[in-house]
């Protein structure tokens, strides 16, 4: 709808933020006789109705006059729910041209967002990237507060107004074109798994697991090198692709969280803390925020301490890791987050952490210990394709500082498997993904010792047919990092070591 005006009457673009997307807002201002005041219809939250105070300030401040008549402020759709306070600057513009205090040329053609300061300033809100991919679709330009964090999208024209006192002399003039800007440089040195000593197996773990996108879980005792082995992971992982990345930054910029790993293209690492509540994990919250497991979109989710973490919490991820979104209902309505992310977990063998450890003896009892491993256990067990048990390496290797594979080996690795994994998909016409039950063994292409080894291993472990596929799914991955058309025999032994430690063969 374009913005108009018609005596008193006058209507500008703006936008609110539900979820991770801007929704497009019609703020309609009326002018009549009677009591002086300024009142908001459509269903405005407690900020856009204190949002009366800080405009009359800033009008006030910017040397304009406050009409001595009735304002009525409509946000137009009137059966959504808006919050925010990037209402602010909207309403502020519609009052004045509705008054005639500001020429009204190039307002029909701008996407107004920003919270006003009492002196008249515009500041900045949350949410800029989503608001610039509203602005794209509708063939608006948006004018907002200057960001020192802007995020510059293509096809988006971008200007930025620093004061409503400037607005004297019409948008177009009052507002300036960003300065085109380079992303920035990473401020420090990434970290490299050639810092990691003596956990070479863990470093395949890892391998494997970033080459087929499977879930991992690292068991071991205290100081064994879990959280630094997670943290390198993102390091292994190929650049993120454009359109994952831009829903990572519309993502964490309406979470308000800092972009400049996603502008210099990392992807995003988050280790929540086990206290962390199901709303923080997956979103809630009024109004509704993206949760952890959608700002680790594109990259990893890192869960230490998983025993430590309340069952209901865990059992949130779920629905997303199979459907790679979140789905929150909420009374005004469903909201979407896109969520697709790795899974990594970290955990001690028991309470005290030193069951199996070589040289501390472990003091729980086996009552402790078996209560300990059932959180471990479960619908989201099935969820992690590998788990491997960390051992704390031999001193002697961390003081003589050998060396094993570095981030950029592994990351050449993964490379290779992913990029052999897409040549066959498209040549097979399905992904080893769509073998996600029993009886789908056939898709991942295992020769004659192969299926002999698995069958073998099968009757032996009393795997289950969930459990024969995640051999398989593992065994598929490290064939496709040897570009190897068949798993072969040697690619099922391996997966076999990797394979989770049997939590879902009780079925």
């Amino acid at each position: 709808m374009s913005a108009s005006g018609n005596g008193g009457v006058f209507a500008v673009h703006a936008a609110c933020i539900r979820g991770v997307k801007a929704c497009p807002v019609t703020v309609e201002v009326s002018m009549s006789g009677g009591i002086p005041g300024i009142a908001v219809v459509g269903m405005a939250d407690t900020g856009i109705l204190e949002a009366r105070s800080r405009i009359r300030c800033a009008l006030r401040s910017a040397g304009y006059s406050i009409p001595r008549r009735s304002i009525t402020v409509n946000l137009a759709p009137g059966d959504m729910r808006k919050s925010g306070s990037g209402f602010d600057l909207p309403i502020a513009i519609a009052i004045l041209a509705a008054s005639n205090q500001i020429p009204r040329a190039g307002l029909d053609d701008a996407l107004l967002v920003g919270e006003l300061a009492l002196d008249g300033s515009v500041c900045p809100v949350r949410g800029e990237v989503a608001y610039q991919l509203l602005a794209r679709d509708a063939h608006l330009t948006l004018v907002t507060a200057r960001n020192p964090d802007h995020v510059p999208l293509e096809g988006v024209a971008n200007r930025c107004l620093d004061h409503i006192g400037t607005l004297r002399a019409g948008i177009e003039e009052a507002s300036h074109a960003y300065r085109s800007v380079s992303p920035p440089d990473h401020t420090g040195p990434l970290p490299d798994f050639l810092d990691v000593i003596g956990q070479e197996i863990a470093k395949r773990a890892l391998v494997i697991a970033a080459a087929g996108e499977l879930g991992l879980l690292m068991v071991g005792s205290p100081g064994s090198g879990k959280t630094m082995l997670a943290k390198r992971m993102t390091t292994i992982l190929p650049p993120i692709g454009e359109h994952e990345r831009q829903e990572a930054l519309c993502i964490h910029s309406v979470a308000g969280e800092d972009v400049s790993g996603l502008l210099a293209g990392e992807r995003p690492f988050r280790a929540p803390h086990h206290s962390i509540s199901a709303a923080g994990l997956v979103g809630g919250g009024r109004p509704v925020r993206p949760g952890e497991i959608s700002l680790a979109h594109g990259g990893i989710l890192f869960l230490d301490e998983l025993a430590e973490f309340p069952n209901n919490v865990l059992q949130t991820l779920r629905q997303p890791l199979e459907t790679g979104s979140v789905r929150i209902v909420r009374v005004d309505g469903a909201y979407t987050f896109p969520s697709r992310f790795q899974l990594l977990a970290a955990s001690n063998p028991c309470p005290c952490g030193y069951l199996g450890d070589r040289e501390i003896a472990c003091s729980c009892t086996p009552g402790q210990v078996l209560r300990y491993r059932s959180k471990l256990s479960g619908p989201l067990a099935d969820r992690i394709d590998i788990t491997i048990d960390v051992a704390r390496p031999d001193p002697e290797l961390i003081v003589r500082g050998t060396e094993g594979m570095s981030s950029q080996d592994m990351r050449a690795l993964v490379e290779r498997g992913r990029a052999y994994r897409t040549r066959r998909n498209i040549e097979e016409e399905h992904t080893v993904s769509d073998a996600s039950v029993e009886g789908a063994v056939a898709l991942f292409a295992l020769d004659d010792r192969a299926s002999a080894a698995l069958i073998r291993l099968a009757r032996a472990q009393h795997l289950t047919g969930r459990g024969i596929v995640r051999v398989c799914r593992i065994a598929r991955t490290i064939a496709d990092i040897d570009e190897a058309p068949r798993v072969s025999e040697a690619h099922v032994l391996e997966a076999a070591m990797f394979r989770g430690g049997g939590e879902d063969e009780s079925m």
